[in-house]
């Protein structure tokens, strides 16, 4: 029987290493040993996606790789997810993302996008070069909490303020994240967003923390 230590090392390796039948043994073997599923997703797949994106920022992994190393981490999803089991006081929510109109770059809001699949939200991903009158449609339609866009040119970032503008008009309780290289804390808040995510890793929690202050505003 392995300890809960090497099946997070193991987890985790095998999404940096792209090794999805390790991920799928490793993640049947922690249920089978009794180990928190929950537990294993967060420490094990998700910290190992954390890695990746790391490598990806400094240009050690490229597209190919990144794609691989989520294939292994939804691998070890499916098997671990059903057993996670929900609780009060769980933010159960919903979130569109995108990546700006005028932007092909996806990576980073996949790896986002990962991080909220991990954390079992609902996704609409509107994908990349994403008009922006279809962030606030989509929000309408789905109704979620959050929207989470992404920028990775000064000149396509320009695009978000407007978003926020016809988002807020329409529905001012919607909570607003802001990444992508170009974008800093200064600029989210120059254009009215309610986060930003530094990094994938950060994006949930960050999300996590404006919804709690969303609804203690509705509850006031």
């Amino acid at each position: 029987m392995a300890t809960k230590a090497e099946l997070l090392e193991k987890l985790k390796n095998g999404v940096v290493e792209y090794q999805e039948d390790e991920v799928k043994e490793a993640s049947q073997q922690a249920l089978d040993d009794g180990y928190d599923a929950l537990e294993m997703i967060m420490d094990g797949l998700a910290a190992g996606m954390e890695v990746v994106g790391d490598l990806y920022d400094r240009n050690e992994y490229f597209v190919p790789e990144v794609l691989m190393c989520a294939d292994a981490l939804y691998a070890g999803l499916d098997i671990l997810r059903p057993h996670v089991p929900e609780k009060e006081g769980d933010v159960n929510a919903q979130v569109v993302i995108g990546s700006i109109q005028g932007d092909v770059h996806d990576i980073g809001k996949n790896l986002v996008k990962m991080m909220f699949d991990v954390a079992g939200w609902d996704v609409h991903d509107l994908g990349r070069d994403v008009p922006l009158e279809k962030f606030v449609e989509e929000q309408l339609r789905t109704d979620s909490e959050v929207v989470a866009m992404s920028a990775m040119m000064t000149t396509t970032m320009l695009g978000m303020k407007k978003v926020i503008k016809m988002i807020k008009e329409k529905n001012p309780d919607v909570a607003i994240m802001l990444g992508g290289a170009p974008v800093t804390q200064d600029v989210a808040n120059l254009f009215g967003a309610d986060g930003y995510a530094e990094s994938a890793g950060n994006a949930v929690s960050e999300c996590i923390k404006m919804i709690a202050r969303l609804r203690e505003m509705r509850n006031k």
